[in-house]
C-alpha cells in the first residue's frame, strides 16, 4: 500500500487541477481456483493483482484512471492527465485524512492459507463420486473451488481514509446426464463472504444429489408447449429475474441516465401489494455482503419496494447527487481498473404469508419453474428471456411431469403487478453480476411465488 503522505499529495493535486472531489482506491488481490473434470484435476490457477485507481469529479462528471505502478511522480502525472480537459481554478482545499475503523461483521474462522491443496483436491473428488453415484446416465461431472481475497484502501478529499478486506469462497458443481434424448444439465454453486470453514461445512451429499437429480429428471423430460400461462417460480436462483429485470433499473446508474422504466416513480405503486423487495449489504457472511462499499461508506439494508410501493433507489455518490436521493452504501467495482457505480449486493423478494402447496393448488394448468438457468435482459426496458433449467407441468393443482425447453419471456415492470402469491421459504443464491463497473459478487433470492400470467416459450 502507498504511504499516507503520497495519498494526501495525490488528493491535493487533484483538487488543485480544479476537481470538486478526489479519491484514491488501492487494491491488492489474490485469487485461486482448482478445477476437476471427469475425475481429473483439469486446471490449477492463481494470480495476484495490485493497482491504484484515481477518480476526479467535476460536478456530476467523473474522470477515472488507474496504474499498477506506485511511483508517486507517476501517480501525480496520472492525476494531472485526468484533469487536463477539465482544469479549473482549484479553489477546494482537501481535508486532513482521518483513519476510520471498519466494523467487520463477516468473520473468518479458518483462513484458506492454512489449508493444504490436497484437502481441496479430495473435496472435489468426493463431489465427483457422490454425483456419479446417482446413476450411469450421469455422463460428465465438473467441479471447482474458487477463492479470492481483496485488500483495499479508500481515501478521498473529504478526509475519508478506510481499509478493509474481503475473503470469498465458492464451490461449483455441474452434472450432465443423457438417457438417449440429448444431454441435460444440473448445477449448484453456493458461495460465501468467509473462510475455508464454508467448504468444511457444506453438505456435499445434498449438493451432489440436487445437481444429479436435476440433470436426470430433465434428461427424461418431454418438451413443453408454450403460451401465456400462470407460472410458479421456485425459490433461490429464481430471484435472478428480479435482479436483472428490476434490480438494475433501480440503480441510480440507470435512473440518472433516464434509462429505466422506474425513473421518477418513487412513492408510486409499481408492484403487487403482496411484494416487498430488499437489497441488503449487511447479511453476515452472505456472498454479496460488504463491511463498506467501494467508496468507503457503511453497508446498509435498503428496502427497494414495500407492499408494492417504490421506496428507494440504489445509489453511489454521483447517482445520489444527480438524482437527489441519499447514498445507500451500494457503490461497487470489480477492481481498481473500474470507477465505482451503484450496484446490487444481496437482492431479494422478501418472504410472504403463503404456503407452497397452496400456491401450487391455485394453478389449474401452468408451469412450475423450479430452477432457472441463464438468460438475457435489456436493462433499459426490463425485457427478459430466461431459460428454465428444471421445470414441471402443473395440472389441476398438482405438480405433474417434468418438461424441458421452457423459457420465461416478459418485462420486469409488467411482471411485478402480476405476482399474486408469495411463500415463506425465502432462499438466497450466489451469483456474479456484470455491469459498467465490472463483475462483482451478488446474491439473488426469493421465496416460491406465483405469477398469474407470463409468456412461456417452448419448442
Amino acid at each position: 500500500m502507498l504511504v499516507d503522505q503520497t495519498i494526501a499529495k495525490v488528493l491535493e493535486h487533484g483538487l488543485h487541477q480544479g476537481a470538486d472531489f478526489a479519491e484514491v482506491f488501492i487494491e491488492d488481490s489474490v485469487s485461486r481456483s482448482l478445477d476437476l473434470l471427469d475425475r481429473k484435476i483439469d486446471q490449477i490457477n492463481s494470480g495476484n493483482s495490485y493497482g491504484i485507481g484515481i477518480r476526479l469529479l467535476f460536478g456530476h462528471e467523473s474522470c477515472y484512471g488507474y496504474s499498477s505502478d506506485p511511483d508517486p511522480a507517476g501517480l501525480l502525472q496520472l492525476t494531472e492527465n485526468l484533469a487536463r480537459s477539465k482544469r479549473g481554478e482549484g479553489r477546494v482545499t482537501p481535508k486532513d485524512l482521518r483513519r476510520a475503523p471498519v466494523n467487520d461483521q463477516h468473520r473468518i474462522r479458518l483462513s484458506p492459507e492454512k489449508v493444504g491443496k490436497m484437502d481441496r483436491v479430495e473435496l472435489l473428488r468426493s463431489l465427483d463420486q457422490l454425483t456419479r453415484s446417482h446413476g450411469e446416465a450421469i455422463r460428465q461431472v465438473s467441479a471447482s473451488i474458487l477463492e479470492k481475497k481483496r485488500s483495499m484502501l479508500i481515501a478521498n478529499s473529504e478526509g475519508l481514509f478506510r481499509e478493509d478486506s474481503r475473503q470469498y469462497m465458492r464451490v461449483r458443481l455441474s452434472a450432465i446426464a443423457d438417457t438417449g434424448d440429448g444431454p441435460q444439465g444440473g448445477a449448484e454453486s453456493p458461495g460465501v463472504l468467509g473462510g475455508y470453514e464454508f467448504l468444511e461445512e457444506v453438505d456435499l451429499e445434498k449438493l451432489a444429489r440436487e445437481a444429479a437429480e436435476t440433470a436426470l429428471r430433465m434428461a427424461g423430460a418431454g418438451y413443453i408447449d408454450g403460451g401465456v400461462m400462470p407460472v410458479v417460480m421456485g425459490n433461490g436462483f429464481g430471484g435472478v429475474i428480479f435482479h436483472e429485470a428490476c434490480g438494475h433499473p433501480l440503480e441510480t446508474e440507470a435512473i440518472r441516465k433516464n434509462a429505466s422504466p422506474f425513473t421518477g416513480k418513487l412513492g408510486q405503486s409499481i408492484a403487487s401489494p403482496v411484494l416487498t423487495a430488499v437489497d441488503d449489504g449487511t447479511i453476515a457472511n452472505a456472498w454479496g455482503s460488504l463491511n463498506i462499499d467501494d467508496e468507503g461508506n457503511e453497508a446498509q439494508r435498503t428496502v427497494l419496494i414495500k407492499d408494492g410501493v417504490l421506496q428507494q433507489y440504489l445509489s453511489d455518490r454521483v447517482g445520489a447527487a444527480q438524482v437527489g436521493v441519499p447514498q445507500t452504501g451500494s457503490s461497487r467495482r470489480e477492481s481498481y481498473k473500474y470507477a465505482p457505480v451503484s450496484r446490487m449486493r444481496n437482492t431479494y423478494i422478501d418472504k410472504g404469508p403463503d404456503k407452497i402447496e397452496d400456491i401450487i393448488r391455485s394453478v389449474d394448468h401452468g408451469l412450475y419453474a423450479k430452477k432457472l438457468g441463464g438468460g438475457s435482459v435489456d436493462p433499459g426496458t426490463g425485457e427478459f428471456n430466461f431459460a428454465v433449467q428444471e421445470g414441471y407441468i402443473i395440472r389441476k393443482g398438482k405438480v405433474a411431469e417434468p418438461v424441458r425447453g421452457a423459457t420465461l419471456i416478459g418485462k420486469g415492470y409488467e411482471v411485478l403487478p402480476k405476482i399474486s402469491m408469495i411463500a415463506d421459504d425465502l432462499k438466497l443464491a450466489a451469483g456474479i453480476c456484470g455491469a459498467s463497473s465490472g463483475m462483482v459478487p451478488t446474491t439473488v433470492g426469493q421465496p416460491t411465488l406465483k405469477i398469474d400470467s407470463i409468456l412461456v416459450g417452448g419448442r
